[in-house]
């Protein structure tokens, strides 16, 4: 594993820190909130640079941020096979939304606030959301994979 993945992983990291986000949530945020905002921010990552030649480094990156994710779960106090099965649920919410928003751009801003409405619907205000995620991938879009993976930026 390359040492420059945490500075990605802790960028995502970072994205999902971002307190407007949870501000249309009914209640407090949790772990699982926090995963399912990270997952979405990994999402649109993988999604806008996903190509032949990016293929093992998106592979690495993918391996990297789940072992943190792993890591993080064991420090939570779960056993060996609560985090097995945590493991196996949460990769396979991320592969769910990978589909989801595979064709993003080509889907209109109502099919978009149902795909939101897929992972978060404990949050009001979703057209907050997808305004956020359109940007974000916007923000993407226009950089490189090279620049997310050289360089510590800021969310």
């Amino acid at each position: 594993m390359k040492e420059n993945y945490i500075h990605l992983y802790n960028n995502l990291i970072n994205y999902t820190r971002n307190k407007d986000l949870y501000k249309n949530l009914n209640r407090e945020d949790n772990f699982a909130d926090r995963l399912t905002l990270f997952l979405l921010h990994f999402s649109f990552f993988l999604k806008n640079f996903k190509s032949e030649e990016n293929k093992n480094i998106l592979q690495e990156i993918y391996d990297f941020n789940f072992r943190q994710l792993e890591l993080s779960i064991r420090e939570i106090g779960y056993g060996d096979q609560s985090i097995n099965k945590k493991m196996k649920d949460y990769i396979n919410l991320f592969h769910s939304m990978v589909s989801e928003i595979h064709f993003w751009n080509d889907l209109t801003k109502t099919e978009k606030l149902k795909k939101i409405s897929i992972f978060l619907s404990d949050f009001e205000n979703k057209q907050e959301l997808l305004n956020y995620f359109n940007d974000f991938d916007l923000n993407l879009s226009k950089k490189t994979l090279n620049s997310y993976l050289k360089s510590v930026s800021n969310p």
